[in-house]
């Protein structure tokens, strides 16, 4: 609770007064333009819209084989049009929706916990707070924000309510509704971050330390001056990790971190964390200034714009060499190091999933079953293609059938009769004619391509599709 009092501050206390705010109230950067979103040609944008939307329309196909276009694709940042649509695909929440249909309503209308209610309501302001969708109080923003704050505390009483998924919930409300919102951000907790809103916080302190590992092999100076100072990881890296940098970045550069983050998992978390402390602190030039332990955190607290300009962050992240690998194995050296000096972890949640793939991979999604749906349509009483059973012809058309075969048998005895229209029929492999239908009196050729083109032949009542 210590190490989050900043968190359930007012938004000076949390570098909003430090920081300039546009119209719609993200933050910019204390000098303008160099926070400002990046213009995409409208050309483009269109043509990564329609790329988008063919991806969308066959996502299990393009997870399957073409995971790393999806993984280009989120670098170069989601069309703001289809963004809310793709986190849900690339965080799983969708699949979530579509297992637990009218769980969120049920969630809704249940009384939560009057401990998390009160707490929730104190912080539904301090989210955004120049925002038009979270200005006014009691607006339909803080309205969907209860709902979705409150059904988590349903849905996980165990765990309950942090100050730090508030903003994760605000940011995904921006782009989707509260339903939505909701199973993303159940995703986020228990896929993403599992065990970073647990009361003890030990997920969080435990990544701390391996951020920290991690520093001396990206930074050496910054990391040798952090050991210097005796700097814990904590007093720095809690927001960052726990609200995803959504109170941190300006928000142009928040929307392609969490592109990225949805896709590629905790990996994007740690190496902007890396990048800023590289950059921040990374020479000895950066560090005349920060002789002491206080001017060390406001350096940190306080961020250049120019590091945290979306163009120059992406990139940085993008080519930064930490991997999934790297992570893991530091997170077994540190598990081992906690374990010997504290003890067992108190906090038992689900391993850690590194993104989109290992989601799917794990729950994969309902696949429909296929139902059969001919194209031809035979009446009731027509026998099977390919089957034994011989249709039977009408009586009356059968009668005239059986006259003009003893007509013309007596007229030409020296030629073998022609076969019956419902044999040709048969060997053709269609069915009889339609009752209403006498069949006439064509050459053997002709009666089977006559009897083929009636048996496709729609009734008045249904379609037939080719």
């Amino acid at each position: 609770a210590d190490e989050l009092s900043s968190l359930g501050s007012d938004s000076e206390a949390n570098g909003f007064a430090e920081r300039r705010i546009d119209k719609f109230g993200f933050i910019v950067g204390s000098q303008g333009a160099e926070g400002a979103l990046e213009e995409v040609p409208l050309e483009v944008l269109r043509q990564r819209e329609s790329k988008w939307l063919d991806m969308l329309n066959n996502w299990d196909k393009w997870m399957a084989k073409k995971h790393k276009k999806i993984r280009l694709r989120c670098q170069k940042g989601i069309p703001p049009s289809l963004r809310g649509r793709a986190w849900q695909y690339l965080s799983g929440g969708k699949v979530k929706l579509q297992q637990h249909p009218g769980k969120f309503d049920e969630l809704d209308m249940s009384a939560g916990d009057p401990k998390w209610l009160d707490v929730i309501e104190r912080d539904l302001h301090r989210q955004f707070p120049f925002h038009e969708m979270f200005v006014s109080r009691g607006g339909h923003g803080q309205q969907d924000l209860f709902r979705v704050l409150k059904a988590y505390t349903l849905h996980r009483p165990e765990e309950g309510y942090c100050q730090a998924q508030a903003p994760i919930a605000a940011v995904l409300l921006m782009h989707m509704p509260a339903e939505q919102a909701f199973w993303c951000l159940v995703q986020i907790c228990e896929k993403y971050l599992p065990g970073y809103y647990s009361e003890k916080l030990e997920a969080i302190q435990l990544d701390g330390e391996i951020l920290f590992s991690l520093l001396q092999k990206v930074s050496p100076v910054a990391h040798k001056h952090l050991s210097r100072q005796k700097i814990d990881p904590l007093l720095y890296m809690t927001e960052w990790f726990m609200c995803a940098f959504a109170r941190t970045l300006p928000w142009s550069s928040v929307l392609r971190v969490w592109d990225m983050f949805f896709c590629e998992g905790v990996k994007i978390i740690f190496r902007v964390g890396l990048v800023l402390l590289k950059h921040a602190l990374g020479s000895p030039e950066k560090l005349k200034a920060c002789q002491g332990q206080y001017e060390t955190i406001e350096r940190l607290r306080s961020l250049s714009p120019k590091i945290m300009r979306e163009a120059f962050l992406v990139q940085e992240v993008v080519e930064l060499p930490v991997t999934e690998r790297q992570i893991e194995r530091e997170h077994l050296i540190q598990l081992r190091r906690w374990q010997e000096m504290r003890g067992k972890l108190q906090c038992c949640s689900s391993p850690r999933l590194h993104g989109a793939k290992a989601i799917l991979e794990a729950e994969p999604g309902p696949r429909l079953a296929l139902q059969p749906s001919p194209s031809i349509r035979l009446p009731s009483d027509a026998p099977l293609p390919g089957s034994k059973a011989k249709p039977k012809p009408p009586k009356q058309s059968q009668k005239k059938e059986q006259q003009k075969q003893a007509t013309k048998a007596s007229q030409q005895p020296d030629q073998a009769p022609a076969p019956a229209p419902a044999e040709v029929a048969t060997a053709a492999g269609d069915a009889c004619p339609p009752r209403d239908m006498t069949p006439k009196d064509p050459a053997p050729q002709d009666s089977v391509h006559h009897h083929s083109q009636e048996s496709l032949t729609s009734q008045e009542s249904e379609d037939t599709y080719l």
